[in-house]
């Protein structure tokens, strides 16, 4: 990707300082924000709306034709408060999107605490940020010469992300969400055993749900770790609560 790869392979920007945040649950804090122009894809998008949860580190990337605060409110309804529900805390930067009455009413409508960043620490969600730098990195290795095919690339790359393991927690953003990996193809062509039909789904949802809590426990301990670490190498006075 020739604008994608310029703008990767530029200088790191410094991260912001930031009082380190507590998230404990799936979906609690959500962070939105649109990576692009990126080249206009056949279908004619040119941006991606970015999803990310804070706790289980679970992404979603939507392709947009348009950054327009109506196309941002309806992509958040329409394809992910549809599925994963209405979130308690939404964290975006300033943009003219986000800071629309539209958004704000939206965010309004559905009991929603909207925070952003400010103008002295315009990019302060390093989260969303090391997500841009890493979808840009995995799109630009597997997109068509002629960069017009990135947007169908999404849901392949987004699977390989959510496999992986995240340093933060320690779990992948996909055992985080499901409770289990998402089955690869390597898993069908290296033996996983016989499959356990056996269990009832009392039995397989109490198994679930204990698994669930064993790996939030771990993770929020990962997090906790990590964020006082974060802490301790800022001075008191520059962090700011949003």
């Amino acid at each position: 990707m020739c604008k994608v790869c310029c703008s990767r392979k530029g200088p790191t920007k410094g991260k912001a300082k930031l009082q380190t945040y507590r998230v404990g649950i799936p979906m609690e804090r959500i962070a939105i924000d649109i990576l692009g122009p990126l080249p206009l894809t056949d279908r004619n998008n040119k941006y991606i709306m970015v999803v990310a949860d804070y706790f289980t580190k679970w992404v979603e990337a939507f392709p947009l034709k348009d950054q327009s605060a109506e196309t941002v409110a309806d992509t958040l309804v329409t394809d992910f408060v549809s599925r994963f529900g209405v979130p308690k805390q939404i964290h975006t930067d300033q943009g003219r999107n986000f800071e629309s009455n539209l958004f704000k009413e939206l965010c309004q409508l559905l009991g929603v605490d909207k925070t952003r960043t400010t103008p002295y620490h315009p990019q302060s969600d390093g989260m969303v940020e090391r997500f841009n730098r890493t979808l840009e990195e995995m799109l630009a290795k597997v997109v068509d010469s002629d960069q017009k095919n990135w947007d169908k690339c999404i849901p392949l790359v987004m699977m390989a992300y959510r496999s992986s393991i995240h340093e933060s927690t320690g779990h992948s953003p996909a055992e985080m969400m499901l409770g289990r990996e998402i089955p690869l193809p390597v898993d069908y062509i290296i033996d996983r055993g016989e499959l356990n039909t056996e269990k009832t789904l009392h039995s397989y949802a109490q198994d679930l749900e204990d698994r669930l809590r064993i790996i939030h426990e771990s993770a929020r301990e990962k997090l906790q770790i990590a964020g006082e670490r974060k802490e301790k190498l800022q001075p008191k006075c520059q962090r700011l609560v949003l």
